[in-house]
């Protein structure tokens, strides 16, 4: 049956009351607290409980003389047994429950490290009939194993068995609602460009922005070319990395429209294929994202603007981890950035992930 609001108030209770010495087989509708002065405070028997005989001394010594306890019809079922199967419905590969349910609800973790996945729309699905639930930190997060993704529910205490099977099967489609991405450990080739550091007159700092971004999700750094701003040159530098084994490209600034910035150009030069320049993020607007064709296969080419250099967050923490977990960007997925693309460059410091940039997507 279906409730809104009003429907749920005026259904009232799913138990009544009985006599402590009737108790025994029952189910606790709620925790019952015990009090031991001066030594604890907690609950001594959790809803669910099924009382014992062995039970009711302490039940009288902690003052109870009834209990409420639960009535629950066959087409019914228990909270924690709802949370159960909904939780073994929504974990996809690379997410587990985090033990029994507690309280009423499952908590639901990464099993390995990677790119966490959920489809808001089907999200949105699973919750729209108000019985179950199950909240989600935001997709595209890179986790670490145990990392908690989000946990389920049933929300009233009893809870009708259609609605959870009905919700179950939404959440086993394609094998689990909720996935955890392995990101491959892509070895990267970097180019840096520009006169001033391939000439020394400057020492590099992007190189070890880079290959700390990289370390970070699991990737490293097989080698870097400095080029000066010379569109052959660059080229050159990126064609050495590719034959050299490179599995993913970076290049670094020379990504604007000033006539001596030809990184852009020079990808192309390079071999560089279906090239999105421009994202709706900010800073990272002037990124490009692609393609090349290496020994071993095509590998993704980005070409950097020069903001990775001062901001500590950019566009690059947001693709970087989505092309590790083997995505394939197109022009409407880079539009999508747009709502959260915006980095508000917080006064009291850069919190990045656990904040708002780039999480609307």
């Amino acid at each position: 049956m279906e409730f809104d609001c009003g429907d749920q108030c005026a259904a009232g209770p799913v138990g009544r009351l009985v006599n402590l010495e009737d108790a025994v087989g029952l189910v606790l509708a709620h925790d019952l607290t015990e009090v031991i002065p001066g030594q604890s405070k907690g609950p001594a028997f959790k809803k669910g409980h099924m009382v014992t005989p062995t039970d009711l001394e302490r039940l009288a010594r902690m003052g109870k003389r009834h209990l409420y306890v639960l009535e629950i019809a066959p087409h019914e079922m228990h909270e924690n047994e709802a949370a159960e199967q909904l939780a073994a419905a929504l974990c996809g590969p690379g997410v587990e429950p985090l033990g029994p349910p507690s309280e009423g609800k499952i908590t639901l973790v990464a099993a390995h490290d990677g790119l966490f996945e959920v489809d808001p729309e089907q999200l949105t699905r699973f919750n729209l009939g108000g019985q179950v639930m199950c909240a989600t930190i935001h997709r595209h997060s890179p986790v670490k194993k145990g990392h908690r993704l989000g946990a389920t529910r049933a929300v009233p205490l009893v809870v009708e068995r259609q609605a959870v099977a009905e919700s179950a099967e939404l959440a086993s489609t394609q094998g689990g609602l909720l996935r955890v991405l392995p990101m491959a450990p892509l070895q990267a080739g970097v180019v840096v460009t520009g006169n001033e550091v391939a000439s020394g007159l400057i020492e590099d700092r992007f190189a070890p922005i880079v290959t700390n971004k990289l370390d970070n999700l699991g990737a490293g750094v097989m080698g870097v070319e400095f080029a000066p701003d010379d569109r052959a040159a660059v080229a050159l530098a990126i064609k050495s990395l590719v034959r050299r084994g490179a599995e993913i490209i970076i290049t670094t600034a020379g990504m604007s429209v000033d006539p001596d910035d030809v990184t852009r150009l020079a990808i192309a030069d390079a071999g560089g294929r279906d090239l999105l320049y421009g994202t709706p993020v900010l800073p990272g607007a002037m990124f490009l994202y692609g393609m090349l064709d290496g020994p071993q296969g095509e590998l993704p080419i980005l070409g950097v603007p020069a903001c990775a250099l001062f901001h500590p967050t950019t566009i690059l923490d947001l693709i970087l981890p989505r092309v590790l977990a083997g995505e394939r960007f197109t022009r409407q997925s880079i539009a999508a950035l747009a709502h959260g693309g915006y980095c508000q460059d917080c006064a009291d410091g850069c919190r990045f992930p656990v904040c708002g940039f780039g999480r609307g997507s």
